[in-house]
């Protein structure tokens, strides 16, 4: 089996899979299962919960407002490696998606960690008081393997 440590040898290798339908990945005998499981199984791995909020009027106020009810309620939680939130950069290009006015970050030691925390009384409060000041939301949770920054 092939084990890919680089990132940019992932990329590059999604990147064909794209176009060909996973074509690329067959060829060179890995699964899509494989690439993303690499050496650890899936509940070993951190888990990375990236939240978007559009918020109902696009004010820069409820954003900001949004941005410290995250700060207040979402951090701190058992488990957590990295916790950001912010407002939409004013980056704006061809590949950006800017359908969103807050971005939530959290990556968790591991799949049971972020499961406790969706569960626990600290973030149904957020939902409860704040689901006032978004339209929608949209969740991309992720699996990934911590590399040290050298690789």
């Amino acid at each position: 089996m092939l084990r890919i440590r680089h990132l940019p040898t992932l990329a590059l290798l999604l990147a064909c899979a794209v176009p060909l339908g996973g074509m690329a990945l067959a060829l060179v005998g890995l699964s899509p299962a494989s690439t993303v499981r690499a050496n650890n199984t899936e509940s070993e791995m951190m888990l990375v919960h990236n939240v978007f909020f559009t918020v109902r009027d696009r004010s820069p106020e409820h954003a900001a407002q949004l941005v410290a009810a995250c700060d207040k309620w979402l951090t701190g939680h058992p488990g957590t490696v990295f916790y950001a939130a912010g407002t939409l950069s004013d980056l704006d290009r061809e590949v950006n998606d800017r359908d969103f006015d807050v971005g939530l970050h959290l990556v968790f030691e591991n799949r049971a960690a972020h499961d406790k925390y969706q569960v626990s009384e600290r973030h149904q409060q957020f939902i409860e008081q704040h689901r006032h000041l978004w339209t929608k939301v949209r969740v991309f949770d992720s699996v990934a393997q911590r590399r040290s920054s050298e690789n």
